[in-house]
């Protein structure tokens, strides 16, 4: 049967998929949230969400222009 051929091979690969997981490195969330907000604090001085965008240098500002009627 080619259905029982595709799920034998279907499994083949999801156990591949599960021992690459299984590999991977892990750290604690602890770690990881310590280390996500050190990497904030470092560059906060550089995301536009909180320094904004100078006007001059920003690519979606649209043109300004004065019509008088």
């Amino acid at each position: 049967h080619s259905s029982g051929h595709n799920q034998s091979h279907a499994l083949q690969r999801l156990v591949e998929q599960l021992k690459l997981e299984a590999s991977v490195e892990r750290i604690m969330v602890s770690q990881a949230a310590a280390e996500l907000q050190q990497y904030c604090m470092q560059n906060a001085c550089k995301d536009a969400l909180l320094v904004g965008v100078p006007a001059g240098s920003n690519p979606f500002l649209e043109p300004r222009s004065c019509i008088l009627l």
